[in-house]
């Protein structure tokens, strides 16, 4: 009897976790489906069919028999399902850290946050899983701050493994939270020799950024590796948003200023997933958001289903905002839609 409950619970969890990844297997390749249907459908069967296979392989195909278990129809039965499992065995890692990454899809920071805890417990030197737990544990504070037990996550993480660049990227923020923007800097710079072109100019203004506020000397863009001449930097879905200043504003446009055209998460960390820099003249400004201007080499804005597009112009060319840039009210645009945004730059920043 007890053999027969344990195969139940672990057919809902398969069944359960199963669910769970097709949800978000739909989701990471919608852009690609509405681009190249025929593409995106055959590596949606292509994944399915390697699934199956190695399920047949090592797994218990007769415990899918819909008679023996009822297949979750949602994403909330599925995390019922897994909560359910979880609660009878919870020394499972990966079933902690899959109902955690379905509470952040869900929006429940705080269950989020609880579920990554229960996860680092039963692996407290894994380097991915230390990153997530912080990151989750700064969403679920009211200011988005990483707290000291989300640092000494991100310190964990770097001794096991230290060029992790979630963890290295968190770090950086948190540093500059806790206002110590020479060590936020320092920390960053490292990851200028591993990722695209594209991705480090964009992060050299961040840490040009935090070097400024420490009142050191802005750093120069280090010489391409022949590694990082070859990659290319990917695109992928973006958004156009256009840029107007406002009549009434228009006096106070400061000479030779800079305008920061960003995208950010809707109720995530601060810093931007896409921003770009550009003269501040000639208004309206079309810019393209894309994946590649990108200052954080763990967060792409094709990773998001929707984000907080904002424009700011910036007389010291500084990318922290400052009291007396010129700012828009942050506007929510889908990534997917591959659309345009437009915001209008009406508010001084106090």
């Amino acid at each position: 009897m007890a053999v027969a409950m344990g195969s139940t619970s672990m057919t809902m969890f398969v069944v359960a976790g199963a669910t769970l990844v097709v949800f978000a297997l739909g989701f990471a390749l919608y852009p690609l489906w509405r681009s190249r249907p025929w593409l995106g459908a055959g590596v949606g069967l292509a994944l399915a069919a390697v699934t199956a296979a190695l399920y047949l392989a090592i797994g218990t195909p007769a415990a899918l028999n819909p008679r023996q278990v009822k297949a979750p129809q949602t994403l909330a039965e599925a995390v019922t399902q897994l909560e359910a499992e979880l609660e009878r065995d919870p020394n499972q890692i990966e079933g902690w850290r899959l109902l955690a990454s379905a509470y952040t899809a869900e929006g429940l920071s705080e269950k989020a946050r609880d579920a990554y805890a229960r996860a680092v417990k039963l692996a407290p030197d894994n380097p991915d899983l230390l990153a997530e737990a912080a990151e989750a544990r700064a969403l679920a504070m009211p200011d988005r701050r990483f707290d000291a037990e989300a640092v000494s996550m991100l310190q964990h993480a770097l001794q096991q493994q230290p060029m992790h660049q979630r963890a290295r990227w968190f770090l950086g923020i948190a540093q500059r939270q806790a206002e110590q923007p020479a060590e936020a800097a320092k920390t960053w710079e490292p990851l200028l020799a591993v990722v695209d072109a594209r991705t480090a100019a964009s992060l050299l203004e961040q840490i040009n950024g935090a070097r400024l506020e420490a009142g050191l000397e802005p750093m120069q863009a280090p010489a391409q590796t022949p590694a990082q001449a070859a990659r290319p930097a990917v695109a992928g879905p973006g958004l156009t948003v256009k840029v107007s200043l406002a009549p009434a504003l228009a006096a106070k446009l400061p000479a030779n200023a800079s305008l920061f055209v960003l995208a950010r998460q809707p109720n995530g960390a601060p810093m931007p997933v896409a921003v770009e820099k550009h003269a501040a003249k000639d208004f309206p400004i079309e810019v393209r958001l894309d994946d590649g201007d990108s200052p954080m080499p763990t967060m792409k804005l094709s990773q998001l289903a929707q984000v907080q597009v904002l424009a700011r112009i910036s007389a010291s060319g500084n990318a922290i905002p400052q009291p007396g840039d010129l700012a828009s009210a942050p506007a929510i645009a889908r990534v997917a839609d591959n659309g345009t945004v437009e915001i209008v730059i009406d508010r001084v920043v106090e």
